[in-house]
């Protein structure tokens, strides 16, 4: 989606890197799809907490149903009466805009609700894309990136291509990341970039099927894994079955945060669980930084596997010396300064009983502005803690992202800008230590040429155009 990114929808500048969307499909005979959908969308909460919304079709006519807020507050049992039939698509949506919460809301529905789209991703540079819709006479102004590529596909079905032959018309004028679902009254086609940057799977379900952003989607339904949608592949699932063929040729490049930090544990990605990965960048983090240490805390919830794995491999106990609240989630109501600044005492308690007079090891994913690494560091210390020595599980984030992760801008990364010795400086831990870009790869049983790590090294592989000039590198 391209809005802008260094601000949550308060206005509030990020500390946490954050994924944009989570989309989900249901193409299953004989079912309430939009009820799967709904389901599908709770596992995915985690890739989008503004908005949610499912489109459903009977085969003759589309439904939808799109409100703001976290899946448990956008839908209510009357609901459902409204949303027919045995073809679904939904979308959790994370946004940084300022403006209205329901403005861009997806599924992006047109006006003869005869065809929805929903996207994970984002396109870095939508030139092409407005050249072709001002060519053909349609407005692009107010549109963001997903509104005007469901625009360049709706076009084409007004020509009266099937909805995958339109889709494969418009793919060429997207430039960028995309795992997409569209569907029409009969059909449900899933594509996705020729990098597949952002996931998307397939699964089975009672003679039919569901497309996920993750995995763990599936099994809340009862789904089984069938496969991922391969990079530049479109696949069209139908009446008649599933079918699936390369729109271009395929150049994999997964964004290695999927694994680091936004995917959830329980999931596979590339035939891995995530869980299981996150382990082993611990495991990789203790043989780098070995440390004389009393306890092992994660910062909860995604460093936890990584703690333990480094825990097990240092032979230091584990503990969770940090309590997270969760049942807080995304807030509209500005704070004031002063409760702004507790933003994180809000998040996370100490325990000083695990704390007290102890050399803890405390274990991130990474670390974005610092402010946030910094408050949880004098907590520790609030605590009772003797020392606090703190190690992240991935390399220093250095560069913003232009492919669907909400990143600061590149000045206020903290790595982009202060030394190893000024970052712990800043955050006052006794020692600092980031996972090495090789024991990173290592951790996740793949070769490095099968991600994208442009958050750490620079390397964009899907061309980033006039958003290059925003860039700057750095040691």
């Amino acid at each position: 989606m391209r809005l802008p990114n260094q601000l949550t929808a308060s206005g509030v500048s990020l500390d946490r890197l954050t994924e944009k969307c989570g989309v989900f499909g249901v193409y299953c005979p004989g079912t309430e799809a939009a009820r799967l959908a709904y389901y599908g969308l709770w596992a995915l909460q985690h890739r989008g907490q503004e908005s949610s919304g499912i489109v459903s079709s009977d085969g003759h006519n589309l439904y939808d149903h799109i409100r703001s807020g976290l899946v448990a507050h956008a839908y209510a049992e009357e609901d459902f009466d409204g949303l027919k039939g045995h073809l679904a698509i939904g979308h959790n949506r994370y946004s940084t805009s300022g403006g209205p919460r329901e403005c861009h809301s997806q599924p992006v529905i047109g006006p003869g609700k005869t065809l929805a789209f929903s996207h994970n991703g984002n396109l870095p540079t939508t030139t092409a894309l407005e050249s072709f819709l001002a060519e053909h006479g349609i407005g692009s102004d107010g549109l963001n990136d997903s509104e005007m590529m469901f625009a360049a596909i709706d076009y084409y079905t007004r020509q009266n291509l099937p909805l995958e032959q339109a889709v494969a018309k418009a793919y060429p004028l997207f430039q960028g990341a995309f795992s997409c679902l569209v569907m029409d009254r009969e059909k449900l086609v899933a594509f996705r970039d020729e990098c597949g940057i952002r996931p998307l799977s397939i699964g089975t379900l009672d003679g039919g099927w569901v497309v996920s952003s993750e995995t763990c989607a599936f099994e809340t339904i009862g789904a089984a894994y069938l496969r991922d949608v391969q990079p530049g592949e479109l696949v069209v699932i139908e009446a008649k079955g599933l079918s699936g063929r390369q729109l271009t040729a395929p150049r994999p490049k997964l964004d290695i945060f999927e694994f680091v930090y936004f995917a959830r544990p329980d999931s596979f990605i590339m035939r891995r669980r995530v869980n299981e990965v996150r382990r082993r960048l611990g495991v990789n983090l203790a043989r780098e930084y070995p440390l004389r240490a009393d306890v092992v805390v994660p910062v909860p919830d995604s460093a936890i596997p990584a703690a333990l794995g480094y825990a097990q491999a240092a032979g230091i106990r584990f503990d969770h010396g940090l309590i997270k609240n969760r049942y807080i989630h995304r807030t509209f109501i500005r704070p004031t300064q002063r409760l702004r600044e507790r933003d994180v005492q809000m998040k996370l308690n100490p325990l000083p009983e695990v704390l007290m007079g102890k050399r803890v090891v405390v274990i991130d994913d990474s670390i974005v502005r610092g402010t946030t690494t910094k408050q949880i560091v004098q907590m520790l210390f609030g605590a009772g803690a003797k020392a606090v020595h703190l190690l992240v599980s991935s390399p220093p984030v250095k560069f913003p992202d232009f492919y669907g992760i909400n990143t600061p801008r590149q000045g206020d990364l903290i790595a982009a800008r202060l030394s190893l010795e000024e970052i712990r400086r800043h955050v006052g831990a006794d020692s600092l230590g980031y996972l090495s870009y090789d024991g990173m790869i290592a951790a996740t049983g793949r070769s490095a040429k099968s991600f994208s790590t442009s958050c750490f090294d620079g390397v964009y592989p899907i061309g980033i155009a006039e958003r290059a000039k925003e860039v700057l590198q750095v040691a």
